[in-house]
């Protein structure tokens, strides 16, 4: 498995930096259950990969489940540390903004390299691997969820440094 990663790794890196230049394959981290959460949905995953080089634009990754009996529409994502982050989907290799995505009752949007991700612009040096951050997503009835991103380099991501554990 880890030999299979070693191989898999760089080619996903290469494929990911093709459609969005700093995108890397996010480690998971817990799924965000938060007191203000928008009622049947959640954050699961969510990472915010640093560049590779400073100046850069950074990209957060993340799973949102549509658990309840409505479909939502993602508008917009704001994350502590950053001063821009922009919605993105990248389709036959072309990378460009998206005013929305919307989740039908009962499945989930993937925000993951290839697809759909979020650019963020004016990084804070404070945001470093090993350390998270909070992302809060507005969704176009003016309802709100938070959740946390962990924080990983561009290379930690990469490189397989993401734990792989049990589950997979």
């Amino acid at each position: 498995m880890r030999r299979s990663l070693l191989v898999i790794a760089p080619l996903a890196l290469g494929f990911a930096l093709a459609g969005c230049q700093q995108e890397a394959k996010a480690p998971e981290a817990a799924a965000s259950d938060a007191p203000d959460a928008k009622p049947g949905l959640a954050l699961r995953g969510g990472a915010l990969v640093l560049p590779a080089v400073k100046g850069n634009p950074g990209v957060a990754y993340f799973r949102l489940d549509n658990g309840s009996k409505a479909k939502v529409a993602l508008a917009a994502i704001s994350v502590d540390g950053v001063d821009k982050a922009e919605m993105h989907q990248t389709k036959g290799g072309t990378m460009a903004p998206v005013d929305q995505v919307e989740i039908e009752p009962g499945s989930s949007a993937n925000f993951a390299p290839g697809g759909y991700h979020v650019m963020l612009f004016g990084l804070d040096p404070k945001l470093v691997p090993g350390s998270s951050t909070e992302a809060t997503l507005t969704f176009a009835d003016g309802d709100k969820l938070s959740g946390q991103l962990s924080i990983a380099g561009a290379g930690d991501a990469a490189m397989g440094g993401m734990d792989m554990g049990a589950k997979h």
